[in-house]
């Protein structure tokens, strides 16, 4: 006999405003536990050491993780100038320092050469895996990895204030796999100064924003009670950036068992991706083609 999933089915999304001192997977951890959910994940991990924006998915909305993890994001951080460290944000060992301080006119220049499309090493503490291992496991064990360098999109980066000679506050946005921590590292190498980060908090990720998450005492005071689930965000907002097409009853069926379904199309053209929806409910994500939608996800709201 079939085991039954442990959990009820929860189906949305939870907007959570990460303390510093956690790391993200104990976050779904708690969510998962709270709500008694089936099935949880995050779209983008956050430092242990860092707060804001952690959008948590349960149950149909982990479907759509991808497209939020796809998404623009923003940071404001504090990069303190002066030192480098094994971690290159403040929980690491100080490797070197500098006695020179940039201008701010000179870190306005050296901005430049970060904005647009950037290659971006990765910290040796990061999860990037090497030979199918976690590069901070090997970094833990004094390992000096030799990293390759990543594409990044950074859409803006600009400085907020700065505060002494020692630190400037800056904001980036920035599409998948940034590392505010390399931003900061390399920034510094650029000044001659040597750098990293102090703090660092997400505002914003795709259509999820830091001034409406909740904190984990808001979650563990409601954990397990009928209140928790009016935290729930739509799992359609991780469709947020897909064209919705509807669909007509024999699509939606069609849809809901995998096949091709008939949409109603506006101005999507053949072959983009989009979503169906049934009398307000989605049914499927996939690309268009001639007047139907070839579902690459389906989901099982029922």
């Amino acid at each position: 006999m079939a085991r039954g999933k442990k959990g009820r089915p929860v189906n949305g999304w939870l907007v959570v405003d990460k303390p510093a001192g956690v790391g993200s997977t104990t976050v779904v951890n708690k969510v998962k536990w709270a709500f008694g959910a089936q099935k949880a994940g995050h779209a983008g991990t956050l430092d242990p050491a860092a707060t804001g924006v952690l959008a948590v998915a349960l149950g149909e909305a982990t479907k759509t993780v991808p497209y939020i993890t796809d998404a623009l994001k923003c940071y404001r951080f504090r990069v303190t100038l002066g030192a480098s460290t094994t971690t290159d944000d403040a929980e690491g060992e100080v490797l070197d320092t500098r006695e020179n301080r940039p201008s701010d006119a000179e870190i306005e220049a050296a901005l430049v050469a970060f904005r647009g499309d950037i290659a971006q090493v990765p910290p040796q503490f990061s999860a990037v895996k090497v030979d199918g291992e976690r590069a901070y496991d090997l970094a833990r064990e004094g390992e000096l990895m030799d990293l390759a360098a990543r594409p990044l999109w950074v859409e803006r980066l600009e400085v907020l204030g700065r505060p002494d000679a020692d630190h400037v506050d800056l904001e980036m946005v920035c599409g998948k796999g940034g590392y505010v921590r390399s931003i900061a590292r390399d920034l510094g190498r650029a000044l001659g100064c040597l750098g990293h980060v102090q703090w660092l908090r997400r505002e914003w990720s795709g259509p999820f924003n830091a001034c409406d998450g909740v904190s984990l005492e808001e979650i563990d005071r409601l954990a397990k009670t009928p209140e928790i689930d009016a935290l729930l965000r739509p799992l359609t907002l991780g469709l947020a950036d897909l064209p919705e097409l509807p669909c007509t009853p024999e699509g939606a069926a069609r849809l809901r068992n995998g096949n091709p379904g008939m949409v109603l199309a506006s101005s999507v053209h053949y072959g983009d991706e989009a979503w169906a929806s049934y009398q307000g409910h989605p049914v499927a994500v996939g690309i268009y083609k001639a007047g139907e939608l070839h579902p690459s996800r389906v989901f099982n709201l029922d």
